[in-house]
This record gives structure tokens, sequence and C-alpha cells, in this order.
């Protein structure tokens, strides 16, 4: 043993050992921790898991916000966004945990349609009613059909192409004064066309509420015959109504989501003004400006004067009269209004609308001066417009029962109020025989017809 060298057995010896020891983890721990803080400082790309469960929470969220004219007019942009979405998350189970960013660029694009389908989405239900917002959801839907039929060329899970109904007729109205409830209504027959949906001899389930059933399997497609009482229904209100697909693709269940707008049972009302313009007699008293006819000694003067009416009016000649409102006469500067035998009278017209006046100062004696001041006085009338609003106050619109509002006589201009499932304002506006109405919905017909009467009708066959 060297001198001045630890024993191997020395308790000196180990505590030279341990301190090196706890260096080195205390320095591994710290590099550990230090590389750690800088991972943890640059955020992990998104997995595919991470992108599907965002853009099925935003769906959802959409679904669930929408209003009933949304749940209308965009049903078909959502289940082709819910198609492809299932589509994708079959496609892509099995690769969850693999950053999305090394997906093919052609394969990313899909995941940013359904994107740009709910941004559209976000918008219109955000502003209801604004122009242009269900243009723009179709518009970014566009798309789906062609990414769905590119999946069911090159890949081996199931795609579901399309599926029917889209809509599901109100369920029938029982008068409260009915003796008996009415029959069910008829069953809901669900037909769903695509690729690989059966696998072996597992048939294809579909569950609504409650309500579980088997496939009738044809090539390609599937059939389900649903009770119609399953589906939520509501009497003024648009409602989605969901079921669940499930389908066995090799070892693992394959889940489909299947949407469907429930029509309401009740349409809306409506009000319809009109404004009704009429001509009314308006009458004025006309006093013209006086005339003076002057005459020289022993002559006689006439003076003519011709008046038209006042723009807009006309004289009633039944009602008119001359006045006389000075005759006066001189002999050798002596006042002798008996000396002026002039008078004031009514003369031929120019024209048929005037009313013409003679003024005539005429002396009696060859000696006299004479001077006859003369006006006439006519009633002046005219057809003044008087507008009246004629209301058909607020009348129910049922469906697939035509609605008709006599045309009032002399109607200038309309309005047509119309509140649609208690939640939808629409206002409208024309002018006596202006025809079809566009009234901006594919189940609402609206027309002013030859026989002077507006027509209405919630048409049932507009939802296909």
């Amino acid at each position: 043993m060297t001198a001045g060298s630890p024993a191997s057995g020395s308790p000196w010896g180990r505590r030279l050992v341990l301190p090196m020891f706890v260096l080195v983890l205390i320095t591994g721990a710290a590099l550990a921790y230090a590389q750690l803080t800088e991972d943890r400082s640059v955020p992990a790309p998104p997995t595919i898991a991470e992108k599907l469960v965002i853009l099925q929470a935003e769906r959802a969220e959409l679904q669930a916000r929408s209003g009933s004219l949304a749940r209308l007019e965009m049903l078909s942009s959502f289940r082709a966004a819910s198609l492809l979405f299932d589509a994708l998350a079959s496609r892509y189970e099995p690769e969850r945990e693999q950053p999305f960013d090394r997906l093919p660029a052609a394969r990313r694009e899909m995941f940013a349609r359904l994107e740009a389908v709910n941004a559209a989405l976000r918008t219109a239900i955000d502003r209801p009613g604004h122009p242009g917002g269900a243009a723009a959801v179709e518009q970014a839907a566009n798309g789906i059909p062609a990414d769905l039929e590119w999946m069911a060329s090159f890949d081996s899970t199931p795609v579901i192409l399309s599926y029917t109904p889209m809509f599901l007729a109100p369920k029938r109205a029982v008068p409260s004064d009915a003796p008996a409830p009415a029959g069910d209504d008829p069953a809901i027959e669900i037909e769903i066309l695509g690729l690989r949906l059966t696998r072996d001899r597992t048939p294809p389930v579909l569950t609504i509420g409650s309500w579980r059933g088997e496939a009738v399997v044809t090539p390609e497609r599937l059939k389900f015959v649903v009770p119609r009482s399953v589906f939520p229904s509501d009497a003024k209100h648009a409602r989605f109504a969901s079921g669940s697909l499930f389908l066995r693709h090799g070892s693992r269940i394959v889940a489909f989501q299947l949407l469907f707008t429930s029509i309401p049972e009740k349409v809306g009302v409506f009000a319809f003004d009109q404004k009704v313009r009429s001509a009314a007699p308006e009458s004025n008293t006309l006093v013209s400006p006086e005339i003076l006819a002057r005459a020289p000694a022993g002559e006689s003067r006439t003076v003519r004067r011709c008046f038209d009416p006042p723009p807009g009016w006309r004289f009633d000649k039944s009602k008119r009269r001359v006045v006389i409102v000075e005759r006066l006469g001189w002999i050798d500067d002596t006042p002798d209004e008996t000396m002026n035998s002039g008078s004031v009278a009514f003369v031929r017209e120019d024209r048929p609308s005037q009313i013409c006046v003679a003024v005539v100062a005429k002396a009696a004696t060859k000696a006299a001066r004479t001077a006859t001041i003369g006006r006439f006085e006519a009633t002046l009338i005219r057809d003044a417009t008087v507008d009246r609003t004629v209301q058909s106050g607020i009348r129910p619109l049922e469906w697939n029962a035509p609605v008709s509002v006599p045309v009032e006589a002399g109607m200038a201009d309309w309005k047509l109020y119309v509140r649609l499932f208690d939640e939808i304002d629409r206002e409208y506006e024309g002018t006596a025989g202006g025809g079809a109405v566009a009234s901006g919905l594919t189940f609402l017909n609206i027309a002013i017809d030859r026989d002077n009467k507006l027509t209405m009708e919630a048409d049932l066959a507009g939802f296909r």
C-alpha cells in the first residue's frame, strides 16, 4: 500500500468517493432540469388527436348555439363537416398521437377545410340574418364531397358519402277537442350510402336516444326504419336530432354521427300593412284682383281680364259670382253714380280652364264721366291625395296551408312582417301588381297575384 493513499476499506476512502458520486448525480439532474426547462419553453407540435378534439368541440358548440334558421339553412354544411370529421377520426385512430404537421399536405387540407367551415358557421351564427352568411358557409363546405370521394377511393376505412333524410317533418297536430288521439306519425326511413360499411357478419347499429336498431344491409347501403317518436320535436323551434352509427372495422368499432333537423310544428305569424291612396276633393275660394274701367264724358269703355286657376287647382264654374265693388259717375266734377250704367259680367274664356270677366264703364248721358270697379269670386277645387293604412292584424301561418289577404283598391305599396319559429323576423315590401316576391327562404312563397290578393304559403316541399 502506498503511503498516504486511503485503503479501500477505510472510512476516509468512502467519504471521498461519496461526495464525488453525489456531485455527479447533482450535475446530471441539473443538466436534465435545464434540458427539461428548455424543452418546455417550446410547445410540442399538436398531434392529430389534439386537432380532432378541437374541431369536434368547436362544431359541438356551434350546433348548440345555432338558432332555427341556421339549423334549417345550414344543415347540409353541418352534416358534410360531420361526415368528413368522422371519416378522418376513423382513418387516423391508429395514428392519433403522431404530430399533425407530419401529415401530407393533401391530408392537412381536409383539416383546414373543417376549420374554415367552423369559422364560417361561427360568423353566420353570431350575425343571424346577415346577408351572405349562409352562402359563405356553403362555399366553405363546398369541397367536402370531393374529400369524401377521395378518401373512399384511397383509404381502407369506412366512409359515409351521404344519408337521407335531411329534415324530419313536423309531428301531426292533434286538435285540442279531438275525441281521440291521432295515429302514430309515419316512421322515418334512414338510408346511408358509403363504402366499407359492413365487416364480416356484424350488422351496423344505429342508436337515437334510447332507441337501438340494426341495419338492413344492401350493397354499399344501410337502411333503418325508426319511429318518429324517438326524434325530438318542438312546437315553435327547429331542433337538431342526432344519431350514432356504429360499424365494426377490424378489431375496433367506428362511430359516425348522423345529424337531422326536426321541423317545428308551427310556422309562425304575419301581418300585412297596405298604404291605400285615394283622391278626396279639396276646395278654396279665390277672390280676384279688382279691375278698373274708366270712360270719358259721354263714352263707354270695357276692360276684359282672364284668370287661370293656381297650379293643381281648377275652377268650379257652378260656384262663382261677379262683384261690383263701386260704380262712379260725374257731371261737371259733381259725383253722381246714377250717371254710370256700367256692369261687371263673366264673358267667354280663351281656354276652358279660365274665368274671364268684363268690367264696363258706361255714361248714362253725354256729359257724364264714369268709372267702374269690379271683381269676381269663385270656388277652387282639386283632388287631394289621402293616404291611409289598412292593417290585416296578426294572422297565423301554417304548413302547406296557403293564406290570402285581399289587396285594397288604390293600394300604392305594402309591407309584410313575418315572424317564423318565434325567433326569425323578416320584412318585405313592394307595390301592387309586383308578382312573386323573393322571400330568401326556400320554404316560404309570397306573391301578389292578378286577383289582387296577397298569397303566402309555407311549403314543406322546400325541405328536401
